[in-house]
């Protein structure tokens, strides 16, 4: 894979009793957990293109099936909606059991649970991955055969599939037709929905639509990227007094999105701006007990700080210390953000950005994975989902100070991730804005990328939709499904597809 110069230098949990469980849990059913009241898959969107769905189920790419995983037939699928419009409609019936592909009956189980042991999607949903897409082939014509259970009865039913995406290349996203035409199809889909205020959604929304728009050097793409900066500067100011809402996660998102148009335009206009979002940011950043909440004593005891040191540098969902308090998803993106403001010119306080570093590097185990927050949750190889990883390691990565420490921190979080690349699309709170930060990182090593993309390959075909953008599968946390769970995903899919073109300072443009 091609990087520039600069990239290719390399190659507290919640609880203690939380971290364990997860981390060590083999016996967990699924990466989607199978709850005792029927979540996920009786949880539904009121809207939307799925409001049609029962359910809360596996996207199985462009066939336009959803299935269900069941314990009692772990080596079927099985089918709970069809959409009429699709290439399964009337030929795919709910209720029946997917049973294998192009002439193989699935041979293993399901295997794609939370924990070390059983990350990943093993079983028949890669297998169906698989045939899948090489069923879009031009040697396979786009005929893709499915071997069904329908009540007594098994048979065969082919469906097309068609020709028009091909195949991934072995160097996708970069080199790849498929995931060009792809790219282009999502780009146009982030425009069509961008809302008249110049916002596409929620924060995770509003950093990576604009940020794969901006990637695209085209002029369409950019006055739509344009329009949700000055959405992010009219919603922005130094001193902001709402105080709930999850509002430091609109901040960064804020100060990296505007960052990165500053950089691409240098337009003046930006820079009083920036400058608002960096004085709320570093007022919000948790430096000293003063700043703490006192009700978060009694509502969250076990993570009230038990001294000066404790959490310091961090940022929790608002600003100072409330709740859980600071978490490192957060404040690697805190690092990230001063470090692409001081880029652009902004005076940035070394102590307060070193403060956030310092919180990063706590919640570092010896092989470079990130936990929950500054303290260590399990043992020193002991990994789970990599999003905290992922914004720490860029963050690391784009330290503007001279100093080894930074890079090196950054190929430990790269090199983690491409050690374990199984939980790509299963990270805790949102798992595609975890998805988006992982990529990131991993793209600081090349040989890193390469496994992340290769490991989760299934992902990518699976969540493509029959009638446009990308699916939000089931994941750990059962959270994020809704009306805009597609955009959601699409806008996610679109930078990480963007990733290669390295217009972007975080992509690897000097």
């Amino acid at each position: 894979m091609r990087l520039n110069p600069c990239f290719s230098q390399f190659s507290r949990t919640l609880t203690a009793f939380v971290v364990c469980f997860y981390c060590f849990n083999t016996n967990a059913v699924a990466q989607v957990h199978y709850y005792e009241n029927g979540s996920p898959w009786n949880r539904k969107a009121n809207s939307g293109p799925d409001s049609m769905v029962p359910g809360w189920f596996y996207n199985l790419g462009i066939t336009g099936l959803r299935v269900e995983l069941t314990s009692e037939q772990p080596k079927t699928l099985l089918v709970r909606y069809v959409f009429e419009d699709s290439p399964a409609s009337r030929k795919i019936l709910a209720g029946d059991r997917i049973v294998g592909v192009n002439g193989e009956l699935f041979t293993k189980s399901h295997q794609n649970g939370y924990g070390m042991d059983v990350f990943g999607a093993v079983g028949p949903i890669t297998e169906f991955a698989n045939a899948l897409e090489s069923s879009q082939s031009k040697k396979s014509g786009g005929r893709f055969e499915l071997m069904i259970r329908r009540g007594n009865e098994q048979r065969n039913i082919n469906l097309d599939v068609g020709k028009r995406y091909g195949v991934y290349a072995d160097s996708y996203p970069e080199f790849c037709e498929k995931t060009d035409l792809i790219l282009t199809e999502l780009l146009d889909v982030l425009v069509k929905n961008q809302k008249s205020d110049g916002s596409f959604g929620n924060a995770v929304h509003n950093t990576f639509a604009p940020l794969a728009l901006l990637a695209s050097g085209k002029r369409k793409h950019f006055q739509a990227a344009e329009r949700c900066v000055e959405f992010h500067c009219r919603e922005t100011k130094s001193k902001d007094n709402r105080v709930s809402g999850l509002i430091n996660w609109r901040y960064m998102s804020a100060a990296i999105v505007v960052s990165e148009y500053y950089l691409q335009t240098k337009k003046a206009w930006v820079i009083p701006e920036l400058q608002q979002i960096h004085d709320y940011l570093a007022e919000s950043q948790y430096l000293k007990m003063s700043q703490i909440n006192p009700r978060s004593k009694e509502s969250h005891p076990a993570s009230y700080p038990k001294g000066p040191a404790d959490a310091r540098g961090g940022w929790g969902h608002n600003p100072g210390f409330e709740g859980y308090g600071p978490i490192a998803m957060l404040t690697g993106q805190g690092a990230l953000a001063y470090a692409m403001m001081h880029r652009c010119g902004i005076k940035v306080d070394r102590n307060k950005h070193d403060a956030a570093y310092d919180f990063l590097k706590r919640a570092t185990g010896a092989n470079g994975y990130v936990w929950y927050e500054d303290q260590l949750g399990g043992g020193p190889e002991s990994w789970a989902d990599m999003g905290r990883t992922g914004a720490a390691g860029i963050a690391n990565f784009l330290s503007p100070y001279e100093d080894s420490d930074y890079l090196e921190r950054a190929r430990k979080h790269a090199e983690v991730i491409g050690e374990h690349p199984e939980s790509f699309p299963d990270t805790h709170g949102s798992p595609v804005m975890g998805m988006g930060y992982t990529a990131l990182a991993a793209n600081v090593d090349p040989v890193s990328f390469r496994k992340l993309m290769n490991a989760n390959r299934w992902w990518f075909t699976l969540a493509q939709c029959h009638n446009g953008g990308f699916y939000y599968q089931p994941n750990r946390d059962n959270a994020g499904y809704g009306p805009d769970a597609r955009m959601l995903t699409s806008s996610v899919v679109a930078f990480i597809f963007s990733i290669p073109k390295h217009n972007l300072v975080v992509t690897g443009r000097d």
